[in-house]
């Protein structure tokens, strides 16, 4: 009787085969690569547009050479400046001068506004020295006039120390007032115009009195221009 034997393996035997892990989907990659790229162009393209700008600056300043405006006080006369039961009475008319430095550039002046100060206390509300009415434009490399009227009264409840400064300007006759501008001007290069500008103009002043007792003159004072 035939043995009824199993066939043996030949070798070791391991199981059903594991099947490979599954693999990443590849548009994953892709993706992110395309945002880096995209990243990477507006970056450079950035880049780029701010050295052409700091170029086009560049180029324009040396070409043109913007200077900002010159402002003078040329002319005082205080015929005014007396303090009376606290209320100051005061009558004051300067003259300007607005001289444009530049050889391209000419200056359309807008509208201007003046305000006077003595110890921190301001004595008018605005004054008009160019309004919209009688603007004008500057041509290069030239100067032009401009007058101030500051006139009326001022309660003004000065401290100890403020009445102590006013008596010792008054009895030399010489006062210390401070002077505000405010500007709103273009800037016109060829046909081309610029928006409005707004610089601000401080004025320190010596003041004498214009009366027969006051020996002290004016001196034409340089006033200066900040732009914001």
């Amino acid at each position: 009787m035939a043995d009824n034997k199993q066939p043996q393996l030949n070798g070791a035997y391991y199981g059903p085969a594991i099947p490979p892990p599954p693999q990443p989907r590849p548009y994953h990659h892709r993706s992110r690569s395309c945002c880096c790229c995209l990243f990477s162009f507006f970056w450079k393209l950035l880049v780029t547009l701010i050295v052409l700008a700091g170029l086009a600056v560049l180029i324009f300043y040396l070409v043109v050479h913007p200077r900002p405006f010159k402002f003078y006080v040329t002319e005082a006369n205080l015929t005014e400046f007396d303090n009376k039961n606290n209320t100051l009475h005061y009558n004051m008319v300067l003259n300007f001068t607005a001289r444009n430095p530049n050889k391209k550039l000419s200056i359309y002046y807008d509208k201007v506004e003046a305000l006077a100060f003595y110890e921190g206390e301001r004595l008018t509300n605005n004054v008009d020295v160019i309004t919209h009415m009688n603007s004008f434009r500057q041509y290069k490399k030239s100067s032009d006039p401009m007058s101030a009227v500051f006139s009326g009264q001022k309660l003004m409840l000065l401290e100890n120390d403020q009445v102590s400064e006013f008596n010792k300007d008054k009895s030399v006759e010489v006062y210390d007032i401070y002077v505000k501008l405010y500007f709103r001007v273009r800037f016109r290069l060829g046909d081309l115009i610029s928006g409005h500008y707004k610089p601000k103009v401080k004025c320190d002043l010596k003041v004498p009195l214009n009366s027969n007792k006051t020996t002290a003159t004016f001196v034409p004072s340089k006033c200066h221009v900040h732009f914001y």
